[in-house]
This record gives C-alpha cells, sequence and structure tokens, in this order.
C-alpha cells in the first residue's frame, strides 16, 4: 500500500513518544505484582493507571461488570479515556487499546512485564503524546481487563472478558458504527523485539504499521505471518477494522521468567514511533 507523504510524520504537535518515560511506568506497574481481573493488584493497577492519566488532565471512566469465568463471577473493570479531536469528541473515534491484567497462576508468581505490563505503561505513556496533538478525530484509550484465560483460553469463552463486554456495550449503545478502527498494542516489551503479521488483522491496517517500520528502518516488524487470537477478535467479529501488533516470539510468556529484565525502554520506543508514524494514515482512511 502506498503511504501518503504526511503518514511519516507523528500528530501535528505532538511531542515524541519516550521510551525511557514509558519504562518508568512499566517498572511501577511490575512491582505491583501479579495482577489477575478481580485481584488486589488489578485494583491497584487501575488506582496507579488513573493517577497518571488524571495527572496529565484526563478523564477516566470506569465500566464496570461481572465476567462469567469458569470459576463463577469476576468482577473485572475497563478503564476508558478519550482525548478529543478538533470536533471534540463527536463522530467517528479511533480506539487504542490494550490490557493491564495478568493471567491468573497459582504454581508460579507471573508479574506479566511485556504481558500485561508493557500494553499499559505504553497506553499511558501515549495519552500523554496524544493529549497535546491536533488530532482530527478523537481518539478513546481503552484498558482491557480480563484478556486474559482464568482456566484454558482454548475452552469454551474462557477469554477477552473485557474487549467482548466492550463491544457487547457499544452495540447495545448504538456507538460501535461509530468505531473508525481499533489498534490492539499488547507484548511489545521484549528486548529482542519481533512482531509478525496476524492473519486476523484488517490487512489495509496492517499494511500501513509495517510500511511505516520500514521508512522508519525498524526491521522489527518482520513480513512472517501468525494467527494470533487476542481483544481484537471480538472487534473484527463486530465488523470493526481492527489490527493486532504483539510479539508473541517471546519464551518467557506466561512463565514466571516474564519480569522487568526481559523488557527495554527500547522496544517500547519502537512500537511508539512506528504507531505515531503510521496513526494520520488510519486517521485518514475511509474505512466504512
Amino acid at each position: 500500500m502506498a503511504a501518503c507523504a504526511s503518514a511519516a510524520q507523528p500528530p501535528p504537535q505532538a511531542p515524541p513518544f519516550d521510551g525511557k518515560r514509558a519504562f518508568e511506568h512499566l517498572r511501577k506497574i511490575v512491582d505491583i505484582g501479579p495482577r489477575p481481573a478481580g485481584s488486589p493488584g488489578a485494583a491497584r493497577t487501575r488506582e496507579y493507571i488513573t493517577a497518571q492519566l488524571k495527572a496529565l488532565g484526563l478523564s477516566v471512566q470506569e465500566q464496570a461488570f461481572d465476567a462469567a469465568t469458569p470459576i463463577g463471577p469476576i468482577s473485572t473493570i475497563n478503564l476508558r479515556t478519550t482525548i478529543p479531536g478538533t470536533n471534540g469528541t463527536s463522530g467517528p473515534r479511533l480506539i487504542i487499546a490494550g490490557h493491564y491484567d495478568t493471567k491468573l497462576f497459582k504454581e508460579i508468581e507471573f508479574v506479566g512485564a511485556s504481558d500485561g505490563g508493557s500494553s499499559t505503561a505504553f497506553l499511558i505513556e501515549l495519552a500523554r503524546v496524544l493529549k497535546d496533538a491536533t488530532l482530527t478525530m478523537p481518539i478513546e484509550l481503552v484498558f482491557f481487563d480480563g484478556e486474559e484465560a482464568v482456566i484454558d483460553w482454548n475452552v469454551g469463552n474462557d477469554n477477552t472478558y473485557g474487549s467482548r463486554h466492550y463491544v457487547a456495550e457499544a452495540r447495545r449503545e448504538g456507538t460501535l458504527k461509530d468505531i473508525h478502527a481499533m489498534i490492539l498494542i499488547d507484548m511489545v516489551g521484549d528486548r529482542d523485539l519481533r512482531i509478525m503479521r496476524d492473519t486476523n488483522s484488517t490487512p489495509w491496517l496492517t499494511d500501513i504499521f509495517w510500511s511505516a517500520a520500514r521508512r522508519l528502518g525498524h526491521t522489527q516488524f518482520v513480513d512472517e505471518a501468525m494467527d494470533i487470537q487476542d481483544d481484537h477478535i471480538p472487534f473484527l467479529q463486530a465488523g470493526v477494522p481492527a489490527v493486532d501488533i504483539i510479539d508473541l516470539d517471546y519464551p518467557a510468556w506466561h512463565t514466571e521468567h516474564d519480569t522487568i529484565d526481559k523488557v527495554s525502554a527500547e522496544s517500547l520506543q519502537v512500537v511508539g514511533d512506528v504507531l505515531l508514524a503510521g496513526l494520520p494514515e488510519v486517521i485518514g482512511r475511509r474505512t466504512r
């Protein structure tokens, strides 16, 4: 796909993404410890996210519900904040999202530095960048809870509780049609960053970000393909264009070794640069 000339630039007046700032948020999130949905760790993580966003002058909405899981109902809470466009918060909006929960393990101490921590830290730093940008479309940042399976991702609907609830509520409220596109950030902290193309993602969205990575010389975005099930799937099933930017080529995934020493500010910086480089073309694209 040919990129327009402006696509190589961040949104007008936006400060640059700072991977070191994001990494400091990541360090503090990991220090909280395990953060499964419904746990004290998840509550402390929400408090941290909310405090950081409010310090930026952004309001935060909680989308709370009881997730029906194989071990019974679990209190699950998505966090949402919207950065207005030039016409305020009305009209089509772009969603950029990630999850903040970690998988529930009884036998290991799982702190999810890349898996859950990196997406949370990334979105907090992205909020700082975008709040001062001139945006022609409002951007909603969503911190999903309950992405992880409670027992087994492949059994029933034991996964993506937060994103499925978000889509169901948007459909009920009649706002699903206003979602321009959805960009999912997940597991982007790996020191040895290697992001493959997800075969489920909307091709034009994938092409925009992989083209942006090539222009910037970031070879961490590779053309190898992988079928990825993640929080973007409920949006795709609802007809919303969506892309998953994720590094699943990560040996520490769902192990006690997914710790702060396995992630880096440089990897967060790469993804931040690529996202901002592709964002104008995403916003300018006619979708539906």
